[in-house]
């Protein structure tokens, strides 16, 4: 990157850095257990709900228990279950509709970061009815109140449920994006490990993995706080003691529960202190070919992270430690490369590889553009780098035919 984008960038998000203590943040009210959830309800007034969520978990009958709990407290419900696993405008625009023409009060998402995604653009749309999505791209470019939301994750991973961020995808031309402002945050986030022990092994691995990148990608970046520190560091403690329990035995519930505080603690800390090119480039994976986010994080986390040599080797000790790989005395380039090796070693054991065999050749400099709009300048990455330096992650990851 050139010098003077090299300045550009690093003064946006020094701004940026100044602004945070005067900006709305907030934490949503989390609740325990689904069983608790119709009673606040009914405290909000609410009395009819939309509930966003995809076809896998009303195949698995996921939703039941809610579906019991609000129809037990007279509160009438309705589902959209069409979400893509890279939540569409389409997708919006459906559940949208679905919202209108039963005069819902009340948004709830339900399943993974997909079926939340896809509910916070709904309530972004409902809120600016005359606004495409695509004019909400960005940051602070909704700026209206959204329905009464509550966020339900059935994964440990995205952390959703605890941020201002939605990520959607343009239907006409798969350009995958984030929009970014404060009435995204859900009101309420039931964190209900008994939703989870249903979770395959290798979700539960990759969307284990997203979690942990969005607590280390939060972590060594330029602008964090005092708590989004903590909560970065409290989340990669839980999940390195907690996600092989969980990926080995899916009904160990203390397993379960630790790693949906885990990604709750990291949704907080990425909120504030934003992610970086791990996130960037699978967002253009996810968007082009349809690669899951997790999956796509957890491919590219130990290429990016030792891309960005000794600028973060002192940030990953302290991760080191608080992952119980060293101690206060291991120096620090020696406990950076163990967390960078425990990472690719947690990949190998569950089943992760090292590439994604659907990148094309000729795709690559159109996905690191992309990259490099939505990581530059906000994302405040401890090492800069440009579209042509991006490009390398793809062609690491590209499937190459041997002969």
């Amino acid at each position: 990157m050139n010098i003077f984008n090299k300045c550009y960038c690093r003064a946006f998000q020094a701004a940026f850095r100044l602004a945070l203590p005067l900006l709305p943040y907030r934490t949503p009210q989390l609740i325990p257990q689904i069983a608790k959830l119709p009673q606040i309800l009914k405290q909000r007034h609410s009395s009819r709900v939309l509930i966003v969520t995809d076809a896998a978990i009303t195949r698995l009958h996921l939703t039941r228990p809610l579906e019991q709990a609000l129809t037990d407290h007279g509160i009438s419900w309705f589902i959209y279950d069409s979400t893509a696993a890279n939540p569409t405008t389409a997708n919006v625009e459906e559940a949208r509709e679905l919202y209108l023409s039963h005069r819902c009060d009340t948004i709830i998402g339900f399943g993974g970061g997909s079926s939340i995604d896809c509910a916070k653009a709904m309530g972004a749309r409902i809120a600016k009815p005359r606004q495409p999505l695509s004019k909400m791209k960005g940051i602070l470019k909704v700026r209206r109140k959204l329905p009464l939301f509550v966020a339900i994750p059935t994964t440990a991973g995205t952390g959703s449920e605890a941020t201002l961020a939605a990520v959607i995808t343009d239907s006409a031309t798969h350009h995958k994006y984030v929009i970014n402002d404060f009435p995204l945050i859900p009101d309420y986030a039931v964190l209900d490990p008994q939703i989870t022990v249903s979770l395959p092994p290798f979700l539960t691995a990759t969307t284990g993995m997203d979690a942990l990148t969005h607590a280390i990608e939060a972590y060594i970046g330029n602008s964090t706080t005092r708590s989004t520190r903590k909560a970065a560091l409290k989340a990669v403690h839980l999940i390195f003691t907690s996600l092989e329990n969980a990926y080995k035995n899916g009904t160990d519930i203390r397993a379960r529960r630790r790693m949906l505080i885990a990604s709750y603690y990291a949704g907080c800390a990425f909120t504030k202190s934003y992610v970086g090119y791990v996130h960037a480039v699978a967002h253009s994976l996810g968007g082009e070919y349809g690669v899951p986010h997790g999956l796509a994080n957890s491919v590219l986390l130990p290429f990016v992270l030792e891309s960005y040599g000794t600028a973060i080797h002192e940030k990953l000790r302290q991760l080191a430690i608080a992952a119980g790989l060293a101690d206060r005395h291991t120096p620090r380039t020696e406990a950076a490369k163990r967390l960078i090796d425990a990472i690719r070693t947690m990949k190998k054991q569950f089943g992760i590889g090292d590439v994604i065999p659907e990148i094309r050749k000729e795709d690559i400099s159109k996905l690191a553009h992309y990259a490099d709009k939505e990581a530059n300048p906000l994302y405040p990455v401890p090492v800069l780098m440009d579209a042509k330096e991006l490009e390398r992650f793809y062609e690491l990851l590209k499937n190459e035919p041997t002969f």
